[in-house]
């Protein structure tokens, strides 16, 4: 069995983070020993390496560049449109590079898709020729799109998802800790993805926005990293009515391993994963809760976003390393799922989802 996660900022981490995601993950941890500008320095948890150790041999991989608000925005950014795309096609390259060294295959047509399945379930017996990561590229915020012609652009470069927002107010649409209308401009990044039938993420959508999001949009709508509010109160995850809408657009929802979207009454900066109890039976709790809702396990995944500006200092008490993340499936073992229902959350419904959707 391998797994499938919906979500990791890959070269977020090579670009912003100065990370050779290539090298063993304890050499990467020891370059940043000395450093203290990111909260998270030494505590990365995801290497290419230490993916393929913990069968972690396809994902969805993130451009991402914000806009700031304004000068005095709490949520830090680029200053205009055009320093994000220049991040984000920064980013770009850096997977260009990966996939010419052969460290990772972009998955953009579902005959490449259904070759990297085959790959993933007879992996090479050589060390010397590792199987390539397949990545789907995903633009997380649409901040960086100066106008349509880029999502064009961004189209033709490979990326098949979009998430119109992240954190705060954006350019196209309200994220995380804000709340309104998608506006004119939402609306037409909308109408302009779905004529190229790119799917939607719903992930970081204001209520608002998410609500008006699943009434126009018409083509694929996943969530690829979110948890349940009914859980842990708070904007940020989505309620059983928005996780039931989504369930009935055919979507598969990713459990973010994020300790504070697992903890309620996380506080920032102060909370720890052992003073909360957070552990991959957490997240299993989260997993649960969805499939409870749905009447069955064809709507939940990983969507981990681990290392996402945050590193073992909060994740699961027992998440050391992305390699961990497999011990997941024994706990729902032992709640009663079956083989082949673990095999679905792994990467199946992921799987599943992307054939149809590509």
């Amino acid at each position: 069995m391998w797994i499938f996660d919906a979500h990791l900022d890959l070269a977020m981490n090579a670009i912003e983070w100065n990370r050779d995601l290539t090298q063993p993950l304890q050499a990467i941890r020891e370059s940043e020993r000395h450093l203290r500008d990111k909260i998270d320095r030494g505590h990365g948890t995801v290497s290419l390496p230490e993916m393929r150790r913990g069968k972690v041999l396809g994902c969805v991989a993130t451009l991402i560049a914000r806009v700031e608000h304004d000068a005095f925005s709490p949520v830090q950014g680029w200053r205009s449109a055009e320093q994000a795309w220049s991040m984000t096609q920064a980013q770009r390259a850096w997977y260009q590079c990966m996939e010419e060294s052969g460290q990772m295959r972009l998955i953009a047509d579902a005959a490449t898709l259904n070759a990297h399945v085959e790959s993933a379930n007879s992996p090479s017996s050589d060390p010397a020729t590792p199987v390539p990561i397949g990545f789907v590229l995903s633009l997380e915020g649409a901040d960086s799109i100066v106008n349509l012609d880029y999502l064009h652009r961004l189209h033709a470069r490979g990326v098949r998802a979009v998430g119109p927002a992240h954190y705060g107010p954006g350019r196209y649409a309200f994220g995380t800790d804000s709340d309104g209308p998608l506006g004119s401009h939402g609306r037409q990044l909308l109408a302009e993805m779905d004529s190229l039938g790119m799917i939607l993420d719903a992930t970081h959508l204001c209520d608002t926005c998410f609500w008006e999001a699943m009434e126009i949009y018409e083509g694929p709508i996943w969530a690829s990293h979110q948890n349940c509010r009914t859980l842990v109160p708070h904007n940020r995850q989505f309620s059983d009515e928005q996780l039931s809408a989504l369930i009935q657009r055919k979507a598969v929802i990713g459990a973010a391993m994020d300790a504070w979207m697992l903890a309620p009454n996380w506080v920032r900066r102060q909370s720890t994963p052992q003073q909360h109890g957070v552990t991959l039976a957490s997240v299993a709790d989260h997993i649960d809760h969805i499939c409870q809702l749905a009447g069955n396990d064809q709507h939940c995944g990983c969507g981990t976003d681990l290392d996402g500006a945050y590193g073992y200092e909060q994740t699961p008490a027992d998440v050391n390393s992305i390699a961990d993340i497999s011990n997941l499936f024994s706990i729902l073992e032992g709640r009663g799922y079956a083989s082949e229902s673990i095999e679905r959350i792994a990467s199946g419904n992921f799987i599943r989802f992307l054939q149809q959707a590509l």
